[in-house]
């Protein structure tokens, strides 16, 4: 008979954690999580907001990067840093936000963008050709003036 034989009950299991589960293809439909842990859940109303704050965000962007910064006398280097980084965290959030692979939340960040840019850089909304920015070269640029 082997005396080594350990007839102690094993130890009790770790209780199960919640597993999320992520997409890595679009999916359709409101069951998604967005930037936050279990936001929006499967809410209906949830989802209409999740919607709404990424076409905001997009639409946000967009009225950032429409404006110069360089007209600006006071404190230049740091106002100009501020807005950078503040646009640029916006881009991120955006980006979290498609990463949730759903299709709703895609769709609302690219008409975001399309709404954004058509109404603070579009050409419909009355923006005269002298607004347009130089890349130095003497040519002209119709993208954002942070990417001239």
């Amino acid at each position: 008979m082997d005396h080594n034989m350990d007839m102690s009950p094993p130890p009790p299991m770790a209780p199960m954690k919640k597993k999320h589960y992520t997409s890595m293809t679009f999916f359709w439909g409101r069951k998604a999580e967005v930037l936050f842990t279990d936001w929006p859940g499967d809410r209906r109303g949830m989802y209409a907001l999740a919607l709404i704050v990424v076409f905001l965000l997009a639409v946000i962007t967009e009225m950032i990067s429409s404006h110069r910064v360089d007209r600006l006398t006071h404190k230049k280097g740091l106002a100009q840093t501020a807005v950078h980084t503040l646009r640029v965290g916006l881009m991120y959030l955006l980006m979290l936000a498609v990463m949730s692979f759903n299709g709703g939340i895609f769709i609302a960040a690219c008409v975001g963008h399309a709404i954004g840019f058509l109404l603070f850089r579009g050409k419909i909304f009355g923006k005269q050709q002298e607004e347009r920015v130089s890349d130095g070269g003497g040519k002209y640029c119709d993208l954002p003036p942070t990417s001239c």
